[in-house]
């Protein structure tokens, strides 16, 4: 017998690891179950944007990673418990808003791909996302018109924007050529639109047409004035408009100009700055809020 410990202790201590190691079994097994429901949320991340998608095999997606790390905060309450892998990460372009978080992400959670536009940007955070991308020898590829990414269980996630080469852009035009996505699961449907402005917008509607039509909007650049056109608006059709900012922030966002021509189309409003982080889970008909 060990020195100092009572046959009681002992049992009690293997009796604990044995209930844990079943726990970690079972658990692996639940999580590998087909759920046949899609969840998506916009994280509340300050000012800045961070989405999660879980397919309904469990196939997940990070795209974005907000403005610091915030984000760490954020992620645990919608991915499995003991969960720190990650399927797939985008960053739609590499502003501070959108990449800082992931640079704790990929130092905690391991990721199986990694998809960005492209554009290049002279700054600290986007080197040192850069260097723990190629440190941790994640598979990198260009977010590009066309390219699929089929989540599972009927699930895709269809890159729309950008349809060129966008390394040529300037760090001060970073928003042009940001990744705009369409999160597809049966008959429900989300646009994700990044910062790009709108004559981006305008390119993606002349793209798509009436493929466009989505049944929630992530409103582009946090709703600034420089997103959301009328043209948009007219060709996607979104019932829902959710908005990713920061309470108070410095620059007014969303605008309401924004606010506004929402209103007029009948689009319902949720933003994080008041709703914190928000859930929707579908079973391919519609999305509910959870």
């Amino acid at each position: 017998m060990l020195k100092g410990f009572s046959k009681y202790t002992i049992l009690s201590v293997l009796v604990g690891v044995l209930f844990a190691a079943c726990l970690s079994v079972w658990f692996a097994v639940y999580s590998a179950t087909p759920s046949g429901v899609l969840t998506f949320a916009v994280l509340n991340v300050g000012q800045g944007d961070a989405l999660y998608i879980e397919s309904p095999t469990g196939v997940q997606v990070l795209i974005d990673g907000g403005p610091d790390s915030s984000l760490l905060r954020e992620l645990p309450k919608v991915m499995p418990l003991f969960d720190r892998s990650l399927d797939a990460v985008i960053a739609t372009h590499p502003d501070q808003d959108h990449i800082a978080g992931l640079v704790d992400v990929l130092r905690r959670y391991e990721v199986g791909v990694f998809v960005e536009p492209g554009i290049p940007k002279p700054t600290a955070t986007a080197r040192a996302l850069e260097e723990e991308v190629k440190e941790r020898a994640v598979p990198k590829f260009l977010g590009r018109r066309g390219l699929v990414l089929d989540l599972g269980g009927g699930a895709q996630l269809f890159i729309l924007f950008p349809d060129h080469d966008v390394s040529n852009l300037s760090s001060d035009s970073t928003n042009e050529g940001g990744i705009v996505a369409r999160l597809v699961y049966g008959e429900a449907s989300a646009l994700l639109m990044a910062d790009v402005p709108k004559f981006v917008e305008y390119q993606v509607t002349v793209l798509e047409g009436g493929a466009l039509e989505s049944d929630i909007l992530k409103v582009g650049h946090h709703g600034s004035r420089t997103s959301t056109s009328d043209i948009l608006l007219q060709t996607a059709k979104p019932t829902l408009a959710v908005i990713s900012l920061g309470k108070n922030n410095k620059f007014g966002h969303p605008h309401q100009e924004v606010l506004e021509v929402l209103e007029r189309f009948g689009i319902e409003v949720l933003r994080t700055d008041k709703e914190r982080t928000i859930i929707f889970e579908s079973t391919g008909e519609t999305f509910v809020r959870k």
